[in-house]
């Protein structure tokens, strides 16, 4: 039991690490900042979820990035406008939600006036960083 929930600890600490680090685009660039509020491994074989708020400051963005799982994203406060693959851009307000599916290419902007905090519900594969920038 102790080995198990070791090697969980480890897995969630690398995956955390993992979605958290991001690059830097410019010195001058606002900083993203995510905060994992909770990760869980789920009864399906090799499936991880986890809870991110992700604030994005006015004048900030993501860079361009994929899951490796499904995104389901509540914006709490301020806008996000999105750039997604195959898609118009969108700006989402406070109160409203998005879906990002499996390795499609998007990218959170904060074209606002305010910061832009988000809530993000990550569903994918146990063990895969739960973000991979892309150029």
């Amino acid at each position: 039991m102790r080995k198990f929930v070791m090697g969980a600890v480890a897995l969630t600490v690398v995956a955390s690490a993992a979605f958290v680090a991001q690059p830097s685009f410019s010195a001058d660039a606002p900083t993203v900042t995510r905060k994992v509020l909770m990760q869980q491994d789920l009864p399906m074989a090799n499936t991880t979820e986890a809870l991110i708020e992700v604030t994005i400051p006015v004048g900030g963005r993501e860079g361009r990035h994929t899951h490796p799982g499904a995104l389901m994203v509540y914006v709490k406060s301020g806008a996000i406008s999105l750039d997604y693959e195959g898609k118009p851009n969108v700006t989402y307000k406070a109160g409203e939600t998005f879906f990002v599916e499996t390795g499609k290419i998007h990218e959170g902007i904060n074209r606002g006036t305010e910061p832009a905090v988000a809530l993000a519900t990550f569903v994918g594969p146990k063990g895969e960083p739960i973000t991979k920038q892309v150029n």
